[in-house]
């Protein structure tokens, strides 16, 4: 390819067909067990995988209240302290329900202190378990979510 083209292709015509990531937020929720620390994770709705719990930002709460909330959905976190700022970010390819893949990057959040309730939002459509953190990072997919367990 010619020097203008390809300067052509970097700087004008591949930006305009990158899509941006979307945002998404996390919650790692942990407890200090006899062993050490756990790690809650659920299985998601689609492939049935150990994932977790995560969703799109809620309007009129932060990333801290929206992970919370996205761990009472799918995980019955009904009562936690979240840690402040995200611990960090993963990133993924979504597939929506149109079949399309969409990048997105996930801010996690740390949660302690977390106390369940049997009875929540997704309880029918989830399981959900604790792993120890080295357990939960072989379960995902995703390497920088595994580095973030293993350091947790």
């Amino acid at each position: 390819m010619s020097p203008i083209l390809t300067q052509a292709w970097e700087e004008m015509i591949k930006p305009m067909l990158s899509r941006p990531k979307r945002i998404q937020v996390a919650a790692l929720c942990y407890r200090t067990a006899s062993q050490g620390k756990e790690v809650l994770m659920v299985t998601s709705r689609g492939t049935g995988r150990w994932i977790l719990p995560k969703g799109w930002p809620i309007n009129g709460k932060d990333g801290a209240e929206s992970a919370l909330q996205e761990a009472w959905e799918e995980a019955g976190v009904q009562k936690g302290c979240v840690e402040g700022d995200p611990i960090g970010t993963f990133s993924y390819d979504k597939e929506l329900k149109t079949g399309l893949p969409v990048p997105v990057e996930t801010f996690v959040y740390t949660i302690r202190d977390v106390e369940l309730s049997d009875d929540y939002p997704e309880a029918h459509q989830r399981q959900r378990k604790w792993f120890s953190p080295q357990d939960a990072a072989n379960l995902v997919r995703e390497p920088e979510l595994q580095t973030l367990l293993r350091q947790l």
